[in-house]
């Protein structure tokens, strides 16, 4: 009996596949390319408005004036936001102040003391709090007020857009803090009544603005497109007209937080704010009831005059900023 020898099997060169990854032709498996997914709407926008911000930040440290307001708007803000850690919750309290009336500026009392002997200095870092609160938010229905009547009147025209205009032109001619005055001696003194009679009354001037931007925006090709392709008039305005009208809108809003605060210190100056909380218009208010103008108690009108002015001003700039940014034909000095 004879025994036939298999012949050996040839090895297998480095690298190369063997026999038993072939498939059931023989033939080797081809790995397939991991497939590239589109990105998604979203991630594409979110891309966009990150690009955006960048380079509107990158114009923005151009002008000098607008990083120095900027630097000391958030000097402000932090100081406002660890109120609570630094000068303590019970600033505000007569019956516990740490020193006597009316003291002179000290290494114990770096701004001096009020009629009640409380520190001035902690009650202007809290007073930020309530001033910076009452400018942002009376800024923003101000804001938000002028926005919504300009693009709807804008928008539709007509007879519509002649009734809206002659309401705006009336609270533009109307000053707008006698207007405040009234709808804060009317109704409760607090600081939601001061930000509403704020909000209310200062709106017009941004209605205007955002209407004639409106008509502009408008009278583009673009517009035509949408509507022909059966685009309705809530998805002109909010999806064509207001991203186009935003950039006014944000330069047009913190200058109106300057107003804003100036307005609440007027406020608050006259008695109308709310005696409890402290506010930089407040501190003024008591300072004059103290009798701190014709006694020359200047540390007590002082601190809470410049800080008014210092952020009215810092607000100023990084409006001036961010409009000569949006609006590089305006030639803002840099």
């Amino acid at each position: 009996m004879t025994l036939e020898k298999t012949p050996p099997t040839p090895p297998v060169p480095p690298g190369s596949a063997s026999s038993s990854d072939a498939g059931p032709s023989g033939a080797e498996p081809s790995s397939a390319a991991p497939s590239d997914t589109p990105p998604s709407a979203a991630a594409l926008a979110w891309a966009r408005r990150r690009g955006s911000a960048a380079r509107f930040w990158a114009q923005y440290r151009t002008h000098r004036a607008g990083l120095f307001g900027l630097a000391g708007l958030a000097l402000i803000a932090l100081l406002a936001l660890g109120a609570p850690l630094l000068v303590g919750s019970d600033v505000a309290s007569v019956t516990d102040a740490p020193g006597t009336a009316l003291e002179k500026p000290s290494g114990a009392f770096p701004l001096g003391t009020d009629q009640f002997g409380r520190s001035l200095l902690g009650l202007l870092i809290w007073g930020a709090r309530v001033s910076l609160t009452v400018g942002l938010l009376a800024a923003a229905l101000s804001v938000a007020i002028g926005t919504l009547i300009g693009v709807v009147a804008g928008h539709y025209g007509g007879w519509f857009a002649t009734v809206v205009m002659r309401i705006t032109d009336w609270f533009l001619v109307m000053p707008t803090l006698v207007l405040a005055i009234v709808l804060a001696t009317v109704m409760s003194r607090s600081v939601w009544t001061v930000i509403l009679a704020i909000g209310v009354t200062s709106w017009p001037t941004t209605a205007r603005l955002v209407r004639a931007q409106t008509i502009a925006v408008e009278s583009r090709p673009y517009i035509e497109r949408a509507r022909a392709l059966g685009g309705g008039h809530r998805h002109v305005m909010t999806r064509h007209v207001l991203p186009n009208v935003m950039p006014l809108v944000l330069a047009q809003t913190t200058l109106g937080i300057s107003s804003a605060i100036l307005t609440e210190a007027t406020l608050a100056f006259l008695g109308l704010g709310d005696p409890i909380i402290i506010s930089w218009g407040g501190m003024l208010q008591d300072a004059r009831e103290a009798g701190a103008v014709s006694s020359g108690h200047w540390w007590y009108l002082a601190p809470p005059g410049i800080a008014i002015a210092f952020v009215a001003l810092a607000f100023t700039l990084c409006g001036r900023a961010v409009e000569a940014v949006l609006n590089p034909k305006l030639g803002v000095p840099r």
